[in-house]
């Protein structure tokens, strides 16, 4: 783990600049959530509408909105493909993103670029170097 500030950072995992990660499984497919940053910023989760299983999406389409006493913010995706899977623990208790944001992922995607479009995201050292200059 990597800590700037009082933000920790996932090493292992892909980051963009709107504070989502991916990380990619054996089998390829590839996990989403948000790193701690951006649940700290969004402050306490009351509720997650998560994305529909068999939904394609472009990378940077909107995945789901997360809805905090703040405000509500969309969480974008990181690469392109299908969703396969939603975590469905969010619906109920949506507060497990901010309890740990790394163990707790939004959704599933099976990439239909993957080799391309994760060059374009950031790895846990060079996110802690974008942090810093926030």
């Amino acid at each position: 783990m990597i800590e700037v500030g009082e933000y920790k950072i996932k090493e292992g995992l892909y980051y963009t600049k709107d504070h989502e990660w991916a990380q990619v499984l054996e089998d390829g497919t590839v996990l989403i959530g948000i790193s701690d940053y951006a649940q700290k910023e969004l402050g306490d989760l009351a509720y997650v509408e998560l994305p529909e299983v068999g939904k394609e999406l472009n990378k940077g389409d909107t995945l789901c909105e997360l809805e905090s006493v703040k405000a509500v913010s969309e969480v974008y995706t990181p690469v392109s493909g299908e969703v396969v899977e939603v975590n469905e623990e969010l619906e109920d208790s949506p507060e497990l993103l901010n309890e740990n944001p790394y163990e707790n992922w939004i959704a599933k995607l099976k990439p239909s670029d993957p080799d391309e479009e994760f060059k374009e995201l950031m790895d846990a050292e060079a996110y802690a170097e974008y942090l810093k200059s926030l």
